[in-house]
């Protein structure tokens, strides 16, 4: 079974850290969750709590098909550290694919990943976005290669089905 890594902080927005989770499940992926802690309970902006599975350390980035990076205010604090961004990075690097919704960019301008890709955020971050050389799109979902992105809760519905439509373009052998 291909596994999926979602990335969890303090403050994620619930409903874009829960979609994609169950949504993959669904889809028949196995789905791990990173956080800057194994085994520790971190509470969504609405309340909800995510268990992360695994610490940055344990993460290999070849032992996964997708990283999906939810938005609210748990990318600001995943973006200082490192290894978290180093995951994003490499994951982007080999191909796999690379989803980020809201403010999920930020860990996309962290790890320097957007120069030249089109891609759309959350509006408090487009001028970061275009800052760090994207070419910005005010769109539900924009799939730029391995890369997608989604504005907010109200696109999860088209977020959702990008990534699983990419996840099924991925040869059975790299999931």
């Amino acid at each position: 079974m291909a596994k999926v890594l979602i990335l969890v902080d303090e403050g994620v927005e619930d409903r874009e850290m829960a979609y994609p989770y169950y949504r993959l499940q669904e889809a028949g992926y196995r789905v791990e969750v990173v956080g800057p802690e194994r085994g520790k309970t971190y509470t969504g902006g609405r309340g909800l709590p995510f268990l992360s599975d695994l610490a940055p350390d344990d993460v290999r980035v070849d032992d996964y098909a997708a990283v999906i990076v939810p938005g609210g205010k748990a990318p600001d604090h995943l973006r200082t550290i490192p290894r978290l961004v180093e995951i994003v990075r490499e994951a982007v690097e080999r191909g796999k694919v690379v989803a980020a919704i809201c403010h999920g960019p930020q860990m996309l301008i962290e790890a320097d990943v957007l120069r030249g890709r089109r891609a759309t955020c959350a509006p408090q971050i487009k001028t970061d976005l275009k800052n760090a050389g994207a070419l910005y799109s005010d769109e539900p979902v924009v799939v730029d290669g391995n890369l997608i992105t989604s504005r907010f809760p109200p696109d999860l519905p088209a977020f959702g089905k990008a990534v699983v439509e990419a996840l099924a373009r991925v040869p059975a052998a790299a999931r």
